[in-house]
């Protein structure tokens, strides 16, 4: 019960981000958007952590980032927020918000190998198994989107480059012995990411074309609130927990996706869509054994 909480609210708010990013990605860049959003969201986590909510922060040890600790940070807001969040965006432009939300997807099976290899980890049967039919209801559920969504082969490609760059990303997390708290870490790696994406959005982005109207506004807020801050405190506490395991949450994200995505952009519900929300939610409960 601690972790089915935290699980389904995670994916209820990271898998919003596909619609939040699509209606964003309609008035201006997407780097712009994105980069909007990681200096908003990094400065403000930050300032809450050491301005206001200065327990635990304020201890020696906690207060700043030292020596290999700026390392880890900057690898890993390279991995999770610049090469990911930035590959996001850019593919939403091409790619419906469908075909987003199943990208969340295929980060189980690369977090599992990955884990494999650098956790030296051993993969028991159970998950595997679960891992085998969340994938299997994702197709599911996901199969008539696939067929009707319009997609270049270019956004696709730029998805799965930032699906493995995430993967890795929470494998790296899981490696290292952490000694701040994750308000920090998210704080520091969300406006690492920020800056070292600003070269890429300089040179590529038109700035001209660009409209701060109330839809871009609402579509930063809505990605920097309940996404940047709320999923990403709940993900840290997950992987924290068992980096697998975490991983089987992202099953849901095309669910709660396809939800959304019905409501907000007109994309049919289905019986694959039912069928597929089955067999995720078996593989879920098998692979949490």
């Amino acid at each position: 019960m601690r972790q089915l909480l935290p699980g389904l609210l995670f994916a209820m708010l990271w898998a919003s981000a596909s619609a939040a990013t699509k209606f964003g990605v309609q008035s201006v860049h997407p780097l712009i958007l994105a980069n909007v959003r990681f200096f908003i969201a990094g400065t403000g986590m930050l300032v809450w952590a050491y301005g206001i909510q200065r327990t635990g922060v304020q201890q020696e040890r906690s207060a700043w980032p030292k020596g290999a600790e700026w390392r880890h940070l900057t690898i890993f807001a390279l991995l999770n927020t610049t090469i990911y969040l930035g590959a996001f965006v850019l593919a939403l432009k091409q790619v419906s918000a469908g075909i987003g939300s199943l990208s969340t997807a295929t980060n189980p099976l690369f977090i599992t190998l990955l884990s494999a290899v650098w956790l030296k980890r051993p993969l028991r049967w159970f998950e595997a198994t679960g891992l085998a039919l969340g994938l299997l209801g994702v197709a599911v559920a996901t199969y008539p989107l696939l067929e009707e969504a319009h997609a270049t082969v270019e956004g696709l490609l730029i998805l799965l480059f930032g699906m493995i760059s995430v993967s890795a990303a929470t494998v790296y997390y899981a490696r290292v012995s952490w000694q701040l708290p994750s308000l920090v870490i998210n704080g520091w790696q969300v406006l690492l990411g920020g800056i070292l994406l600003l070269p890429l959005t300089v040179l590529t982005a038109d700035f001209n074309d660009a409209h701060y109207d109330e839809r871009f506004w609402l579509s930063v807020f809505w990605l920097i609130i309940p996404v940047s801050v709320g999923a990403l405190q709940l993900w840290f506490f997950l992987i924290r927990k068992d980096p697998v395991r975490a991983s089987l949450w992202l099953f849901l994200c095309p669910i709660f996706g396809f939800v959304y995505s019905y409501l907000l952009l007109g994309e049919p519900i289905t019986l694959y869509t039912l069928i597929g929300t089955g067999l995720v939610i078996g593989g879920l409960w098998l692979g949490r054994q």
